[in-house]
């Protein structure tokens, strides 16, 4: 029930804050059908192209980054697992960067192509090296994600000094921001983050039983490699979702899977639950604190999560906080 209200009243926030001089009561007429608030052409144009799109698009972003680090997390027995820390995120860049430059790529739908292409080449060494770590070693994955996001970054960066046209295309988007972001993008990427949804849910029984180990599971009889091939499908289609809508945003699911474990320690479907409000919640609240804080400008929201996330991670690693986590698994 909290968690419903504070979701309602940061959607409610988002749609009041930003450009033009409209607050809450003016969009809330807009949005009820009032005549005189639909005849104002610039109110439409200010909830329409602006408010509106990346008010849903933080909800997408927020849920599919959130869903996806939630499933890494499972699928590697690793608490620190995120698309942002892992380099699947720099994967999916990589990707989109080939898209521009070798193919011209300017649409949503080309965006989500190229995005899960990279985005399924970084899960792939990505749970790759999980099972060689095995479950005792979560920062040495971390550390390995690392050097993967430098390999992607170095390889995206090496090609984009090739072309300054996909360069001036791709700076603004690489640091992350909602501002942009169409109504008719969020349209057509909705239905992949649902479809990574809904074989996240048909997973969280099986992944579940995966906990107690592979050979456990196997014994149960679980098929743990159909298990992470699902995995891999369902966290590539909703890292792609959000970077094709927002660009790299990272923290944001380490966050929020980390608060639904807090919660839900045990029953992963809960878990996903909770992870996904956490994600919407962190996100919005972002977006609104970045659109806030520099008024009449604002800054990239992956900027602005990038400072408050970073912090975050370092104080929970040096709590041992992982170590609380993985105890329960």
């Amino acid at each position: 029930m909290t968690g419903g209200a504070l979701l309602l009243g940061l959607l409610a926030l988002s749609m009041s804050t930003g450009a033009g001089v409209y607050g809450a009561v003016e969009v809330l007429h807009y949005l009820l059908g009032n005549q005189l608030a639909v005849a104002d052409e610039k109110l439409v144009m200010v909830v329409e192209t602006l408010r509106l799109p990346r008010t849903l698009a933080a909800l997408v972003v927020g849920g599919s980054l959130a869903i996806a680090a939630s499933l890494l997390q499972s699928a590697t027995r690793n608490p620190l697992a995120e698309p942002g820390l892992l380099g699947v995120n720099a994967g999916a860049v990589l990707g989109l960067v080939i898209g521009l430059i070798f193919y011209g790529v300017e649409s949503t739908r080309g965006y989500l192509l190229w995005s899960g292409a990279g985005a399924l080449l970084g899960n792939l060494v990505v749970l790759g090296i999980g099972l060689m770590l095995g479950q005792a070693s979560p920062l040495k994955l971390i550390l390995a994600g690392v050097a993967l996001a430098a390999i992607f970054g170095g390889l995206s960066n090496f090609m984009l000094l090739s072309t300054r046209v996909a360069l001036e295309q791709f700076r603004f988007w690489n640091l992350g921001s909602l501002s942009a972001t169409r109504l008719d993008a969020v349209g057509t990427v909705t239905p992949v983050a649902l479809l990574g949804l809904a074989l996240a849910g048909l997973l969280c029984r099986q992944l579940t039983l995966m906990q107690m180990g592979d050979s456990q599971a196997r014994a149960l009889g679980i098929h743990t490699t159909w298990v992470r091939l699902g995995v891999l499908v369902a966290s590539t289609l909703l890292t792609a979702c959000a970077i094709s809508l927002a660009g790299p945003v990272g923290f944001v699911g380490f966050l929020a899977a980390y608060c639904a474990r807090l919660i839900e320690p045990v029953a992963l479907l809960r878990q996903l639950l909770f992870s996904t409000l956490f994600g919407m919640l962190f996100l919005l609240a972002a977006d609104v604190l970045a659109r806030w804080l520099l008024q009449p400008f604002e800054l990239p929201v992956g900027t602005l999560l990038a400072a408050l996330g970073a912090p975050a991670l370092i104080a929970i690693v040096l709590r041992g906080g992982f170590r609380s986590l993985l105890a329960v698994r």
